[in-house]
């Protein structure tokens, strides 16, 4: 869920700290109105920082104590420091970031997060534990069989967002796509979902891939379940979503379900997320707009072979010229290249399959209003189409306050209960049509 794209995260993550004696220590940094969660683990010889709301664990810090009870703990992969004083039951101190000052109160326990959603038996259906391959890609993942199946059923592959991600497509003890699943296995419908390449059971080159990779390994999939199955679809979750697409466009299946999809290009994406996250940090709009011109200027220089802007030439606070590099960098990896090139508006007249596409109004990520509009305008009239902005939700499709990816964590909702009676109500049409 996938997941957030890594432009401007380093910007971001000035919101992260903490650190204790021993054992592990959890406090709260507030900034911008959000709060981040942030746990050392001060165990042993190799201590660690967490930033869970981040889905970031295993940091490596350096600690220091002295006998009169303060601690220091530093973050150099951040460029950061904690300094507080030990007070028994609570360390008491500052985060310290880019110039900027947090205070940082931890205290001595781990949050335990209640997931209410997540899948109790008993089951109506039965699962098998599934492998296949792409090329030189093992994929492994979960078969959910309803009772009483037949070649009549519907069936499904799950494709996770960007990002490698496991079968349940795991984001902050949230199991969406075993969420998603078990109310699909419940009301009759059969699902399989993977492991993406790297991750849990699954092996595959993952440095070099792209999403065509990705793609070609969902296709994988779906030749497997025509194997069982008559009807065979595709529900992705952001660039899953595009593949799912992707897979219409192609003809490779009979209805696809994408959430929070893309379909308007990726640098467009981008720049957007830009945006919003400068906003969010309190950037002014002159800024805000500088940095993200310069941002699609280099893009757009990547595809079509041109000069870049560089960080000197640009009027930014120092700090954004660092992002703007780290940017650049990123520009030119294998999969971000080709995302940043994906537009999916030139091929939705292809698509003649059923489409459900669902985005959040709350989603900062994929922007619901652009997305949508593209499918709208794009996709060919069909009566299965089914087109519509869930008001606010996130990009996980949880009831949210601001969208924000920190708030992933705090949330107990899942998925919203109408966005699965929807997606449910929807595929269960397709066993009549």
């Amino acid at each position: 869920m996938r997941r957030i794209l890594p432009i401007i995260t380093s910007l971001i993550s000035f919101a992260l700290a903490a650190n204790a004696q021993t054992g592990t220590w959890t406090g709260k940094i507030e900034s911008q109105g959000s709060k981040l969660t942030v746990v050392f683990h001060l165990d042993g010889d190799n201590p660690t920082m967490d930033s869970p709301d981040q889905s970031v664990k295993g940091i490596s810090v350096s600690v220091e104590r002295t006998e009169m009870g303060k601690v220091t703990i530093r973050i150099p992969m951040l460029s950061a420091y904690y300094e507080g004083l030990w007070l028994g039951k609570q360390i008491v101190g500052n985060f310290m970031q880019t110039g900027r000052s947090f205070p940082l109160t931890l205290k001595p326990w781990e949050e335990k997060l209640n997931r209410p959603q997540n899948p109790q038996g008993p089951f109506p259906y039965s699962t098998e534990e599934i492998s296949y391959t792409n090329g030189e890609a093992v994929l492994q993942g979960t078969l959910v069989l309803p009772d009483g199946y037949s070649r009549k059923t519907p069936a499904l592959i799950f494709v996770t967002g960007s990002g490698q991600e496991d079968r349940d497509e795991t984001v902050s003890d949230h199991k969406p796509f075993a969420v998603i699943a078990d109310a699909l296995g419940r009301a009759g419908i059969a699902t399989l979902r993977c492991d993406d390449r790297g991750v849990g059971g699954s092996t595959g080159e993952v440095l070099n891939a792209t999403t065509e990779d990705f793609r070609d390994d969902a296709l994988a999939g779906v030749k497997l379940l025509r194997e069982r199955f008559d009807k065979v679809g595709v529900i992705g979750h952001s660039e899953g979503g595009t593949i799912a697409l992707m897979l219409a466009a192609d003809k490779q299946v009979d209805f696809i379900v994408s959430l929070a999809g893309m379909a308007v290009s990726g640098l467009e994406t981008i720049v957007d997320q830009n945006r919003t996250s400068l906003h969010s940090a309190g950037y002014p709009d002159d800024i805000v707009e500088e940095y993200c011109e310069a941002v699609n200027k280099a893009g757009y220089a990547l595809l079509h072979g041109e000069r870049m802007p560089l960080p000197d030439e640009l009027d930014l606070p120092d700090e954004l010229k660092r992002n703007y590099q780290a940017a650049i960098t990123q520009f030119h990896l294998p999969w971000m290249k080709k995302f940043l090139s994906m537009d999916m508006r030139p091929l939705l007249g292809s698509i003649t399959c059923p489409v459900l596409a669902l985005n959040g109004t709350k989603d900062i990520q994929v922007e619901f209003e652009s997305n949508l509009g593209a499918l709208r305008k794009g996709l060919p009239a069909n009566p299965g189409n089914r087109i519509e902005a869930i008001e606010g939700v996130n990009h996980l499709f949880q009831h949210c306050t601001t969208g924000a990816v920190t708030e992933y964590r705090q949330i107990e909702e899942t998925v919203a209960p109408e966005v699965l009676e929807i997606i449910v109500q929807w595929l269960s049409d397709q066993k009549n049509r």
